[in-house]
């Protein structure tokens, strides 16, 4: 079933598309919503129990808060991909989809990783622990066909020249990060500052690439999102600290088993 605007006015008791903020189409049979693509101003939007299987309307809801989506036929996190642009989204229920697969944890890990400015998932509240483990050992979300990265101009670069070449892969870089924390990707002129490729070593290269499309991302954070990357630095350097004892630990005990 197709939503219409005749239906989406009368359930809202409103006069138009534009001034619609709530929505409940709980349970209507709703395979097609390609009406939200028409409501710029929707706010919080229920649509459990229903057939639909695409997010891609959604896309076009820059102020949506709270979005229910609890059995439906989403098929795989990717779609998840669309609502990446929707900035003021906090709250998903996303659960009994296809799309959760049979293990909870890695799926929400990987929600998070995608949409990691949600503050709910399922009714449960987000943690920034579980944001910065998401952030970490989440699997990355694919992006649909037609989506952000076939929408990169090349500047009449030849794709073997784009593939190697540094500044496109610091491009590539900051507008991955960019898009895991539900950010517009940046042009290719933003990063004209880049050293020359000759000035470079191959083999940190890649490395220095991270660390700059890192800085670059930071310019643009928020406070709660600069929280979000600060604890998943101190749990990263956390890491580094208990290997650093656990190689100093084994290095003592050899030193003393040779010594005896």
């Amino acid at each position: 079933m197709k939503l219409t605007r005749k239906l989406v006015l009368a359930k809202a008791k409103a006069s138009d598309l534009e001034s619609v903020k709530k929505l409940n189409c709980w349970g209507c049979n709703l395979t097609d919503i390609s009406i939200f693509s028409q409501m710029p101003s929707i706010e919080v939007l229920t649509l459990s129990v229903n057939n639909i299987s695409s997010l891609s309307p959604l896309a076009g809801c820059p102020s949506l808060s709270e979005l229910y989506l609890r059995r439906n036929m989403i098929p795989t996190l990717s779609e998840l991909c669309h609502l990446r642009p929707l900035t003021r989204l906090r709250v998903l229920w996303l659960a009994e989809n296809p799309c959760c697969g049979t293990d909870p944890s890695r799926y929400r890990l990987t929600v998070l990783r995608c949409l990691p400015r949600l503050q709910k998932l399922d009714n449960q509240v987000v943690t920034e622990e579980e944001i910065a483990l998401a952030l970490m050992e989440g699997d990355e979300v694919s992006t649909p066909t037609g989506n952000i990265h076939n929408q990169l101009p090349n500047n009449g670069l030849p794709d073997a020249e784009m593939e190697n070449d540094p500044l496109n892969y610091n491009m590539e870089e900051t507008n991955k990060i960019r898009e895991e924390l539900g950010m517009k990707p940046l042009s290719r002129d933003k990063f004209s500052s880049l050293s020359s490729p000759s000035t470079m070593e191959k083999p940190t290269m890649k490395k220095t690439h991270i660390l700059d499309a890192v800085l670059l991302l930071l310019r643009d954070l928020d406070e709660e999102e600069l929280h979000v990357v600060h604890t998943a630095t101190q749990n990263r350097l956390q890491t580094y600290t208990l290997d650093s004892r656990d190689g100093q630990r084994s290095s003592t005990q050899k030193t003393t088993e040779i010594q005896h």
